[in-house]
């Protein structure tokens, strides 16, 4: 009798500990060891305070030679103080212009496997719309894409060329591309 007790209780507690954890996971707030801690889950305030990139399927992009390419080191996205000014200088014009929806480029050298040079490209291009943002451009007029390492301005295996291709473009988007016309860009 008494192991029949013990027993029903180890299954009470596992059963309760499987539904917490059922909840939890329901909720977004389970952690798995082997994949490190859950993401945090956004709250309605931090939704609401980003506003949504404008919609870009469909749409062409051209370069505008007043918006200035930002370089970033390797394996960063971290404004420097160069990109920082050519950024202010961007954002001003852009300000100036307050009827044209712009895309941010993210792109890469090409060392390292394309899953991390897209994740990288991105967080590079997300960087350029949070300072355009914090200078005032309305963040729904910039929306963001990550090319990774797939539009490589230099192909040759030397620091130079590297360099080159670490960038973040800011590109106007123009109508919707007609069905079989190559964008501009």
């Amino acid at each position: 009798m008494k192991k029949f007790r013990t027993l029903s209780l180890l299954a009470a507690a596992a059963l309760f500990s499987a539904c917490a954890a059922n909840k939890a996971l329901r909720n977004g707030s389970a952690s798995n060891p082997a994949s490190g801690p859950a993401a945090p889950q956004p709250t309605d305030a931090a939704r609401a305070i980003t506003a949504p990139e404008p919609d870009v399927r469909d749409m062409a992009t051209r370069v505008v030679p007043q918006l200035k390419v930002v370089r970033f080191a390797y394996d960063s996205a971290r404004l420097d103080s160069a990109s920082e000014a050519t950024l202010k200088a961007n954002a001003a014009w852009l300000q100036a212009h307050a009827d044209m929806k712009v895309e941010v480029t993210g792109n890469c050298d090409q060392r390292g496997t394309v899953a991390y040079n897209l994740a990288l490209g991105q967080r590079r291009a997300s960087a350029v719309r949070d300072f355009y943002k914090m200078l005032g451009v309305d963040e729904s007029r910039v929306a963001t894409i990550s090319y990774g390492k797939e539009r490589l301005l230099c192909t040759r295996s030397t620091e130079s060329c590297w360099r080159r291709n670490r960038r973040a473009e800011t590109l106007q988007l123009i109508a919707p591309n007609v069905a079989g016309q190559p964008a501009l860009h």
